[in-house]
């Protein structure tokens, strides 16, 4: 079986961004022994940062604990001794032998499995620059410093982009525009051009856009083109499950020569792809 790793098509390269730690549809999220196969495969892998009551992140989605884990309650209220002694659930809500991470123990683990050069690690800030504070940035620092050279910090609020990733030197970083109703309103007003430029100027740094696909694809312009022309690189987000719908997607996000798909089923959608 050839790992999911990438799609090269018409001479360009398309990297299979393992969603939430997902090689496969069947996969709970943020499971440790996932993350690190991925790593040590060299993908792309995503996983989520959300701040716990004693100022550091945990490997968790939202900002709450009783549809991720087998606690209840706000992750911010929550400590992190706590946290560890929780288990993650699967797709169906099942409790997993699996226990929460924080990014500390996550880091630990690529200590000790270190990853492969080509791997690439996406923290995704699910919080905005508001929830930090001095203790958090310092923690933040402390465990990402020494895996920099295969991490990518990204959120939607390029402020805390900024404030996280400017503590950790060789930490990259990307940006995220969409949120809420992000598509109808482009849809409204057909100011994709103008929605990439701000994406743009908002987040100089950035060497990653993470753009929603159904934005991608219904832009009336080249929007990737847009963001390639910048020096940038595009991400589209998610392609959820392996459908005639979504392998049409993503034949025409190839086609725009995006740089990377995220999927819940990178297994899944490059086997469908080579078929």
């Amino acid at each position: 079986m050839v790992d999911p790793l990438s799609i090269d098509r018409g001479g360009h390269r398309t990297w299979l961004k393992w969603h939430r730690g997902r090689r496969r549809i069947s996969d709970p999220a943020f499971t440790g022994a996932r993350i690190l196969e991925g790593m040590r495969l060299g993908a792309s892998v995503e996983v989520d940062l959300v701040i716990h009551a004693d100022h550091g992140c945990a490997i968790l989605h939202n900002l709450t604990l009783d549809e991720e884990t087998t606690g209840r309650g706000a992750v911010r209220e929550t400590g992190a001794a706590a946290l560890r002694q929780l288990h993650l659930r699967d797709n169906r809500g099942t409790p997993l032998p699996d226990q929460v991470m924080l990014l500390e123990d996550l880091c630990e683990l690529l200590d000790r499995e270190p990853p492969d050069p080509h791997a690439l690690l996406q923290l995704d800030f699910k919080e905005d620059v508001a929830a930090l504070d001095a203790e958090t940035v310092a923690s933040f620092a402390a465990s990402v410093g020494p895996h920099s050279a295969h991490m990518i910090l990204s959120g939607g609020d390029a402020e805390a982009v900024r404030m996280l990733a400017e503590t950790t030197p060789g930490l990259r970083t990307g940006y995220d525009p969409c949120y809420g109703d992000s598509l109808a309103r482009l849809q409204s007003t057909g100011d994709f051009k103008g929605f990439i430029d701000t994406a743009l100027r908002t987040a100089p740094d950035a060497e990653f856009i993470y753009l929603s696909h159904e934005i991608v694809l219904a832009a009336d312009r080249d929007i990737v083109g847009t963001v390639h022309a910048d020096g940038r690189r595009v991400d589209a987000w998610t392609i959820r499950e392996v459908t005639p719908a979504s392998l049409s997607q993503v034949d025409r996000l190839l086609a725009l020569k995006v740089d990377q798909i995220t999927t819940d089923d990178p297994e899944g959608l490059l086997a469908a792809l080579a078929s």
